[in-house]
């Protein structure tokens, strides 16, 4: 045999894989289709296996190719990467690796590397190459151009799994892309689509970071649902777990019988409550790895941005720790510096690669800057989850409304920092689970209530500053807490309350979307100003929202039982204001009986400050927006 056994791998190939700067990894390591040439026969068309193992021993390559028995792998000369071409494999193969410590103990791990695995409790890397031809050159050459902190962003957080059970990809494309459009959402985000064997942890435990789940479908069916989103003008954002993975001894912990991908000290290296690993970050190999999976998903998947979890537990070496459990860094700080400079590459990274890509961090702390560009001292994210408002007004939505007057500003507070950092208000998955009750349910009294409720803190959160993400749902007042298990309940959207609600979701993305003066300047104070923050006797909040051409809503929510039927206000200009909006309205299955007759008159006499008012009509329980008409 006269060919490269390693299929063309060298050291050289690996140098920047090793320095912490090979971004495409997944090029040389995993498996590979690959024609090679041999002196005697010619071309000879196989795969080339890679795997780093830079303490085993012995490496094999175990595969359906072979009947299981190993094929011995060659150690690439000063590197810790095994590799070994094998004639004749393609896609479609089975393989994993068989790796022996320095224990003298066999262990057999998947490829890290792997684009496609086998369904659960099947655990077998797949040999793939996509043959996917894409479709939505429109849709990139429009993103690459875009600004989504002053253009219009309404996102809807996906579980695939169960957001119609047993569903794929393929179906998802016609169904669930049918269905965003129609609601009129901006954005989808799913939950975690990497392979997770464990169903319930919703992707939040990744075994293979390179490869979309099989449950639902094949890598490029996954591809196409996200090219079909995109040609109905959807963007696309992924969950992305780089703060921790499970143990699961065929994975990526305790890889080469070493600490490898984690931190040998349990102090630094394992979640306790989570029960998981954490990546070594001050690692090369592991920032190459890490960094490298966050482009895969971008470029190879076309994803329009990816919303990196549990931030916190990155950016702080005592995250959920009691004093002793942890290990201060080199200046005696709880701040984890390897883990924030890792964060600030990856950001840096594919905002300098990918035109028109965000990232977006799930962080629950007051850490600063986590939306300030790198070369300011931030950490580069484009937006930050505002858990702060949602904590907040969770808290005054679950209380009865008589109690309410005494939290007032809990609804008031995200605006002392709302400039702060550029923010998504989320009702996420996280808040209808374990014990914590489904929107709906959260609410108090009787079913009445309880839809006028949530329709008029819907019509709050969507004129709010800041852009807005709703769990799946959640829109249609699902009464059962999220279960992976099992399929939303879309019999209830027939029914009175539910079918009202869901049509005033679609009714608020719709004016959302052709309103600049609701996204416009969300980052900017020139876009809002309180008409009344200080009304906690009668439960109500009132504030105009303006575009830079000039343009102005008026908005009001009433979060008490009692209509105001002369509800006085101060606005920026006399004349008529369209009533563009009223969550009380019969179509969206509320009374029909408290609104403004379409318009109102403003006067020009001062009120609180601005120089026209006027009296209006505010629904119990419910919203209103009212427009300047033009002159």
């Amino acid at each position: 045999m006269t060919h490269d056994l390693a299929g063309g791998l060298t050291g050289w190939d690996l140098e920047g894989f090793h320095q912490g700067g090979d971004t495409e990894c997944w090029k040389r390591l995993g498996a590979h289709e690959v024609t090679i040439n041999d002196d005697e026969r010619g071309e000879i068309h196989g795969t080339r296996f890679a795997v780093w193992a830079p303490n085993a021993k012995e490496v094999r390559v175990d595969g359906d190719f072979n009947w299981w028995t190993g094929d011995p792998m060659h150690l690439v000369p000063g590197s810790g990467v095994w590799a070994l071409f094998v004639e004749g494999v393609g896609t479609g193969a089975l393989y994993k690796y068989k790796i022996l410590g320095q224990d003298d103990v066999w262990r057999e791990k998947v490829d890290p590397m792997a684009f496609f695995a086998e369904q659960a409790p099947a655990n077998s890397s797949i040999v793939y190459s996509s043959k996917y031809i894409w479709d939505d050159d429109a849709w990139i050459d429009k993103r690459s151009k875009a600004h989504l902190w002053s253009e219009p962003m309404s996102i809807y957080e996906v579980h695939l799994g169960s957001w119609r059970k047993g569903k794929t990809y393929l179906e998802l494309a016609d169904e669930l892309v049918e269905y965003v459009q129609w609601q009129g959402y901006t954005h989808v985000e799913f939950m975690p689509v990497s392979e997770h064997p464990f169903e319930p942890s919703w992707g939040y435990q990744v075994t293979n970071y390179f490869a979309p789940q099989s449950r639902l479908g094949r890598p490029d069916e996954f591809r196409y649902l996200v090219d079909k989103l995109h040609q109905a003008g959807i963007g696309v954002i992924l969950d992305w777990v780089p703060g921790h993975f499970p143990k699961d001894e065929w994975a990526l912990g305790r890889f080469d019988g070493t600490a490898l991908y984690e931190h040998a000290d349990p102090r630094q290296g394992e979640h306790k409550d989570w029960g998981t690993y954490i990546f070594n970050y001050g690692r090369n190999e592991v920032k190459s790895f890490l960094v490298s999976n966050a482009l895969y998903w971008v470029t190879e998947f076309h994803i329009d941005a990816l919303r990196v979890d549990a931030v916190a537990s990155m950016l702080y070496l005592d995250y959920s720790r009691e004093p002793g459990q942890w290990v201060p860094n080199i200046y005696g700080g709880n701040e984890n510096l390897e883990a924030i400079d890792f964060l600030r590459y990856v950001n840096r990274h594919l905002y300098e690669r990918v035109p028109g890509v965000t990232m977006i961090a799930e962080e629950s702390t007051s850490f600063g800057g986590v939306t300030k560009p790198v070369d300011q001292g931030g950490l580069g994210f484009g937006f930050k989850w505002n858990m702060g408002w949602m904590n907040d007004s969770l808290r005054y939505l679950e209380l009865e409304p008589i109690y309410r007057q005494w939290h007032h500003h809990e609804m008031t507070f995200a605006m002392v920092y709302a400039y702060s950092e550029n923010f998504i208000l989320p009702i996420s998955h996280d808040e209808v689970v374990h014990g914590k009750g489904s929107m709906i349910n959260k609410v108090p009294q009787d079913a009445w209530r309880q839809f006028a409720t949530l329709r008029a803190f819907y019509s709050f959160m969507w004129a709010f500053p800041g852009k807005q993400l709703l769990f799946m749902g959640c829109e249609f007042g699902q009464r059962p807490e999220f279960n992976e298990a099992v399929s939303l309940e879309w019999w209830v959207t027939d029914l009175w309350g539910h079918h009202g609600l869901q049509h005033m979701i679609k009714a608020l993305n719709d004016l959302y979307r052709a309103n600049p003066a609701l996204w416009e300047l969300d980052n900017d104070p020139a876009g809002f100003r309180w008409i009344n923050a200080d009304d906690s006797g009668g439960n109500t909040y009132s504030w105009i929202r303006s575009s830079s051409n000039g343009d102005q809503i008026a908005v009001l929510a009433n979060f008490s039982s009692e209509p105001w039927t002369r509800y006085k206000i101060g606005l920026p200009q006399a004349g008529v204001w369209k009533e563009i909006f009223n969550s009380d309205a019969t179509e969206f299955d509320g009374t029909g009986n408290f609104g403004n007759l379409g318009q109102i008159e403003a006067q020009p006499e001062e009120w609180g400050g601005f120089p026209a008012s006027a009296t209006v009509v505010v629904p119990p329980l419910g919203a209103v927006y009212f427009k300047r008409a033009a002159d």
